[in-house]
C-alpha cells in the first residue's frame, strides 16, 4: 500500500491530537468493520471553528485523515466546515488508496457531528434562555401573544396584557399572576 509524502507526514506528526475538556461540540464516528473509530471535539467563536482536536484509534489513513480535518476545519465558519467532504480530504492529501477511502468520510462525518452537537446544544441554550420576551433583534415580545411591545411601557397594546417585574428574578410577568413563568417564585399576598 503506498500513501503519499502528506499522509505519512500527517501520520508521522498528527496535529490537534488530544481533548477539550471544554468543548462546545463532540462528534464521535466508527467504522465496525475496519476498527476505526474518531471523536472531535470543536470550539465555536463567534460561528467559526476557532480551535479542534481529535482522537483517533486505527490505521495510518484515519490518523492522517483526523489530522487533514482538524486543519481544514480551523478558521471556517460553522457552514463553510459542514461543507467539507470525503473527497476534500483525500484531495489535500494527496490521495489515498481504494480500500482507506472510508476513513475520509470517517473524518469529515465526525466534524459534522461535533458541528451538529455544537448547534444541538445552542438550540437547547435558546429555548431555555429566561428572557422569553426577546425577540428578533433584540425588539420585545408579549411573552402571550407574541404581540410587539414598544419600549418598555409595561403592556402589550395588541392583547392589552399589564405587566410588572418578578420580585425575584426581575424578568417581566402578568400583573395579576401569582407565579412566576421564569424562576417558579410565588408570590405571597397579604
Amino acid at each position: 500500500m503506498i500513501y503519499s509524502d502528506k499522509v505519512m507526514d500527517h501520520f508521522q506528526n498528527p496535529r490537534n491530537v488530544g481533548v477539550l475538556k471544554d468543548a462546545d461540540g463532540v462528534g464521535h464516528v466508527g467504522n465496525p468493520v475496519c476498527g476505526d473509530m474518531m471523536t472531535f471535539y470543536i470550539k465555536v467563536k463567534d460561528n467559526r471553528i476557532d480551535n479542534v482536536k481529535f482522537q483517533t484509534f486505527g490505521c495510518g489513513a484515519a490518523i492522517a485523515v483526523s489530522s487533514m480535518v482538524s486543519e481544514m476545519a480551523v478558521g471556517k465558519t460553522l457552514d463553510e466546515a459542514m461543507k467539507i467532504s470525503n473527497n476534500d480530504v483525500a484531495e489535500e492529501l494527496g490521495g489515498l488508496p481504494k480500500n482507506k477511502h472510508h476513513c475520509s468520510n470517517l473524518g469529515a462525518d465526525a466534524l459534522h457531528r461535533a458541528i451538529e452537537d455544537y448547534r444541538e446544544k445552542i438550540s437547547v441554550k435558546k429555548e431555555e434562555a429566561p428572557d422569553k420576551m426577546k425577540g428578533a433583534k433584540g425588539k420585545i415580545n408579549c411573552l402571550y401573544c407574541d404581540g410587539p411591545m414598544e419600549g418598555m411601557e409595561g403592556f402589550c397594546k395588541k392583547c392589552d396584557m399589564e405587566f410588572e417585574d418578578c420580585w425575584e428574578c426581575s424578568q417581566p410577568i402578568r400583573k395579576d399572576s401569582d407565579k412566576c413563568p421564569h424562576c417558579g417564585a410565588t408570590r405571597v399576598r397579604v
